[in-house]
C-alpha cells in the first residue's frame, strides 16, 4: 500500500471509531507501530485534528471530514480525455480501470463539480485496437511489471518473420500503434516491436536481471529514438 493510501485509511479508521490504538492500526494496515506513530504525527502536523498519544490511543475531532477534491475545469477535461483515450486504445482491463477511476473521482467531488466529467467536449474515436493486440498488450504489461522474459515471433516491415527472446521494458503509444521497447537477446541491442506485428508470444517464468545498460532508462536515453524493425 502506498503511504498516501495508508494515511487516508488511518483518517477513515479514526473517523469511524471512538478510540483507535497504534497497535490495532499496525495490525490492520500491516505495518509497524513505529510507522503508525510517524504517520499520525505527520497527519497532525498537516492540520488533521487528532488527539491522543502513543501507547494510549487516538481520536479525531467529531465532525472532521477530508476536504473535497477540487479541480479546475481544465483538470476535469484532462481527466475525462485521458480516460477516453485509455478506453479506446488499451486492453480491456485498463479500459475498465479508467472508467472505475473516473467514477471514484466523481463520487468525492463537491456538488458543484459533479457531472462536469461527462461535459468534456474532447473525444477519442472509439476505433479501438483489435482484440488480438489488446490481449497481447495485457500479457506484455504483466511481463513488464514482473520483468519476465518473453519469446515472440515477429513479422518485420519487409514481411520476414523471426523468433526472438526479449526483455520487455515498457509499452509506448504513438497515436495509432503501440510498441514494446525491449532488450533483444539475439541482437544484443535495444529493439522496438509493434504489437500488431507480434504473431505469437510466450511469457517465460524466468526473470531478466536489472542490468546496467539494458534498463528502461537506458532505452530512453539511447539517442532518444527507437529502432523499429
Amino acid at each position: 500500500m502506498r503511504r498516501a493510501d495508508r494515511l487516508f485509511q488511518i483518517v477513515q479508521f479514526l473517523r469511524s471509531r471512538r478510540v483507535t490504538t497504534a497497535h490495532w492500526l499496525s495490525q490492520v494496515l500491516e505495518v509497524s507501530e513505529r510507522t503508525i506513530y510517524r504517520d499520525v504525527q505527520d497527519l497532525m502536523a498537516s492540520g488533521v485534528p487528532i488527539e491522543g498519544e502513543a501507547g494510549v490511543g487516538y481520536v479525531i475531532r467529531h465532525g472532521y471530514d477530508l476536504p473535497p477534491l477540487m479541480f479546475s475545469q481544465n483538470e476535469l477535461t484532462a481527466l475525462s480525455l485521458g480516460a477516453r483515450i485509455v478506453q479506446s486504445w488499451s486492453d480491456t482491463e485498463l479500459a475498465n480501470a479508467a472508467q472505475s477511476a473516473l467514477s471514484k473521482v466523481e463520487t468525492v467531488l463537491p456538488d458543484g463539480l459533479k457531472g462536469k466529467l461527462d461535459q468534456a467536449r474532447l473525444f477519442s474515436p472509439m476505433i479501438r485496437i483489435s482484440t488480438e493486440v489488446a490481449a497481447t498488450m495485457s500479457d506484455l504489461r504483466s511481463a513488464v511489471d514482473h520483468r519476465n522474459k518473453v519469446t515472440i515471433t515477429y513479422r518485420r516491415a519487409d514481411g520476414k518473420e523471426s523468433k526472438r527472446t526479449i526483455w520487455p521494458l515498457g509499452l509506448f503509444f504513438w497515436g495509432n500503434v503501440w510498441t514494446l521497447g525491449a532488450w533483444c537477446e539475439s541482437r544484443q541491442a535495444f529493439r522496438n516491436f509493434r504489437l500488431d506485428r507480434i504473431n505469437s508470444h510466450t511469457i517465460s517464468q524466468k526473470n531478466y536481471p536489472n542490468e546496467s545498460g539494458k534498463t528502461l532508462d537506458d532505452l530512453i536515453a539511447y539517442e532518444q529514438r527507437f529502432i523499429v524493425e
